[in-house]
């Protein structure tokens, strides 16, 4: 076996728990899967319990691990509370956190609505720091990770939802500002930059992502997944941000 082979045998995570949000499809049930792979016992939050009780029955039987489920609304400080307890309750502790609960509403600054902007508002920004705030401490205990899910949108201007965009961008600078204070606490803070993701983002405003693009074209799910596992199996360092891209994202962008 090569240095470089022991290595890939080393990045699993054995004996680890993680928390997952927005776990009910997508990114989250990619990750879902990518970690129980990894050997992660797997706490899933979302809305939607029938969904996500199905997901935890096909992670236990897949990969052998075990999977609890807690639904609720990441806007509510209560169910990051409840999420955090649950995991470190039933499955005895916290090693990984991967903040990927998130949405976009509207478009137009001149015409969105209160509730488009305050569903953005409250489910990126707010739910993440809810999120952070509750796993912090048992992340220094375990000497864990946390990954927050950005966007392309958090990096460069978004001139068809600005709002979206600084929800985003918001998500990027407390997650780095995060990472700097705690960095001595050995915690692990990453941000994983995606562009479009086939998953079902969109579908409250039309047509889906997995629909509006042809399987190949954008980024998948699964790709997302492995990046968040890759951030999450760093004994020792950050991964700090990882920017998945389309190929043809620049072309037109400026």
């Amino acid at each position: 076996m090569t240095e470089h082979d022991a290595g890939l045998e080393e990045a699993t995570l054995e004996n680890a728990t993680a928390l997952i949000t927005g776990a009910s499809s997508g990114i989250g049930e990619a990750t879902a899967g990518a970690l129980a792979a990894r050997g992660a016992d797997v706490a899933l939050l979302a809305r939607r319990r029938e969904r996500l009780e199905a997901i935890a029955e096909t992670v236990e039987s897949e990969y052998d691990v075990e999977a609890v489920v807690v639904d609720g609304d990441v806007r509510e400080p209560e169910t990051s509370t409840a999420a955090v307890e649950t995991a470190v309750d039933r499955l005895g502790g916290l090693d990984v956190v991967v903040a990927n609960a998130g949405l976009g509403r509207g478009g137009d600054v001149e015409t969105m609505t209160d509730e488009e902007y305050f569903a953005m508002q409250e489910t990126n920004v707010d739910g993440t720091f809810f999120l952070t705030r509750e796993a912090l401490p048992h992340l220094r205990e375990s000497a864990g990770t946390l990954v927050v899910v950005g966007s392309f949108a958090g990096k460069f201007p978004r001139p068809f939802n600005p709002v979206y965009a600084a929800s985003k961008w918001w998500v990027r600078g407390f997650a780095r500002s995060v990472a700097a204070q705690v960095g001595d606490d050995d915690v692990a803070v990453s941000v994983i930059n995606p562009s479009e993701v086939r998953t079902e983002f969109g579908s409250e405003e039309g047509e889906p992502f997995e629909e509006r693009f042809e399987p190949g074209s954008v980024t998948e799910p699964e790709e997302v997944a492995e990046a968040i596992a890759f951030a999450a199996t760093r004994p020792g360092s950050t991964a700090q941000e990882i920017d998945l891209f389309r190929r043809d994202k620049f072309a037109d962008t400026f």
